[in-house]
C-alpha cells in the first residue's frame, strides 16, 4: 500500500524517533508499505517519521541503473558504527520536500549496524550514494532534515516554499 508522504514543515519530521523494541507483523508491513511507497515517489531512500511514523526504521534502494538488481534494504534501529574522515559532497533531495535540492557534505563512508525483517543483527559498510541514503535516512531518526546542514536564509526560503506548496494542495484538495 502507497502511504501519504509528509511534507516539511510537520512537527512529526522533527521528532525523535523511538526505537524498535520486536519486529512484528505490523512493522513489516509498514517496511513493505514504505519500499512500494519509495518506489512510487520515486526515490531511493524513506524514513518511518516520513508515513508518519515516529519509530527508527528506514527503507532504501540506491541502485538507479535501468539494467540494474534492485537491492532493497530494510533497516530497523539503524546506528552508524564508524564514519570515514574524507567526506564527499552530494546534491540531496527529499520526499518530504518535493523539488528542492542542495549540496550536503558529509563522511564518505559509513558502517551501519541493524536489524533487518529477519530480526538478524547486520553490519555493512556503504559508500557512494548509499552512504549519503543512509546518512540522510538515519537524520530523519533524529529528527534533522537535510535543509539543517543549509544556512539560515537558504532553510527558511524551502521553507517558506514548502509552506506555500502545502496551502496550494490543501485548496486543490477543497475543489
Amino acid at each position: 500500500m502507497i502511504r501519504p508522504i509528509l511534507i516539511h514543515p510537520d512537527p512529526r519530521l522533527k521528532k525523535l524517533c523511538d526505537p524498535v523494541t520486536e519486529i512484528t507483523e505490523d512493522l513489516r508491513k509498514l517496511a513493505a508499505d514504505m519500499l512500494q511507497t519509495m518506489y512510487d515517489a520515486p526515490g531511493v531512500g524513506l524514513a518511518a517519521p516520513q508515513v508518519g511514523v515516529t519509530r527508527r526504521l528506514i527503507v532504501m534502494d540506491c541502485v538507479k541503473s535501468v539494467d540494474g538488481v534492485p537491492r532493497p534494504i530494510v533497516l530497523f534501529n539503524p546506528e552508524i558504527l564508524w564514519a570515514c574522515e574524507d567526506v564527499t559532497t552530494y546534491e540531496e533531495g527529499c520526499l518530504s520536500i518535493p523539488e528542492q535540492y542542495a549540496d550536503v557534505e558529509r563522511p564518505a563512508a559509513v558502517r551501519v549496524k541493524w536489524m533487518g525483517v529477519d530480526g538478524i543483527e547486520q553490519v555493512e559498510e556503504f559508500s557512494g550514494l548509499w552512504s549519503t541514503c543512509v546518512q540522510h535516512e538515519i537524520d530523519h531518526l533524529n529528527g534533522k532534515l537535510f535543509i539543517d546542514y543549509l544556512g539560515p536564509l537558504k532553510r527558511q526560503m524551502i521553507t517558506r516554499k514548502m509552506q506555500k506548496l502545502k496551502r496550494d494542495r490543501a485548496r486543490g484538495d477543497a475543489d
